[in-house]
């Protein structure tokens, strides 16, 4: 099986990463990573962050950023100048009429054009909802039937392609050549009403025992070696280990640990 490098999504250990962005850093390189995907700059500069990244010497792979965000020149041109190759669109919320997808899909690609003029290549990164259908179709194949492959490209987040009722390495796969970042992400239990509040309410979870939990890469119901020998022949050039809430009594940066650990024992 292709040896991927292997980035985090810091949003994974953002607790750690609040408190000491070098350190923690530090850290995630010493695990194992080849890269990071940032979703946020603690604090820093986004200049600020690229210059640790290089000093510690993880690559900054891309980086989630709000759309509202995206939307502002002086934002796009910060990352451009960190020489990123892609910035990706963390979630929309899910539009639910024609008209809505059509606004949607106007709004991402304005968006791409705007990264494409300043060398990026714009990512769309799904959860569960966008497998929503309007007019008998996905809302998020819609988004990549309409919206052409050099504006736009996937981040297919396998956590929620499967809670969305599709199997990750099947639907990777129909998106071959168009998929060049691929999130990993593991889970047990299955959807329910309250399931995003589960991810990151103590609580919540304490009270579900046996719902909806997201694991350690290599700890839940997904089948890994499936989704990156899919990976292989889509193209995909780097996978991301993310993981929303840590589980299983363990820390956040305990459970990055986890799952890099068994990826390396697959490939």
């Amino acid at each position: 099986m292709k040896k991927f490098p292997i980035a985090l999504q810091v949003y994974s250990v953002r607790d750690a990463a609040e408190k000491d962005f070098a350190g923690t850093m530090r850290k995630v390189k010493e695990m194992g990573y080849d890269g990071v995907e940032l979703a946020g700059t603690y604090g820093l500069s986004v200049a600020e962050v690229k210059a640790i990244l290089d000093q510690v010497g993880l690559e900054l792979v891309s980086a989630h950023v709000a759309v509202f965000e995206l939307q502002k020149e002086d934002v796009l041109e910060a990352y451009a100048a960190t020489g990123m190759k892609y910035v990706a669109i963390p979630w929309m919320t899910g539009p639910e009429t024609t008209e809505g997808v059509a606004d949607a899909i106007a709004v991402i690609e304005d968006i791409a054009k705007a990264a494409k003029a300043k060398g990026m290549q714009l990512l769309y990164h799904n959860h569960d909802f966008e497998f929503k259908k309007v007019d008998g179709a996905y809302v998020l194949d819609q988004y990549y039937g309409k919206i052409s492959e050099d504006l736009l490209k996937t981040e297919l987040d396998t956590c929620w392609v499967n809670v969305g009722g599709e199997v990750p390495a099947d639907y990777l796969l129909k998106y071959s050549g168009r998929a060049p970042v691929l999130h990993l992400k593991d889970f047990v239990g299955s959807k329910s009403e309250n399931m995003y509040e589960l991810i990151g309410d103590d609580k919540a979870k304490a009270d579900s025992a046996g719902q909806f939990e997201l694991r350690p890469v290599g700890s839940g119901k997904q089948d890994f070696p499936a989704i990156l020998a899919a990976a292989e022949k889509a193209g995909t050039q780097w996978v991301v280990v993310e993981q929303d809430s840590p589980s299983l009594g363990k820390n956040s940066m305990e459970c990055a640990q986890m799952s890099i650990n068994y990826l390396k024992t697959i490939m």
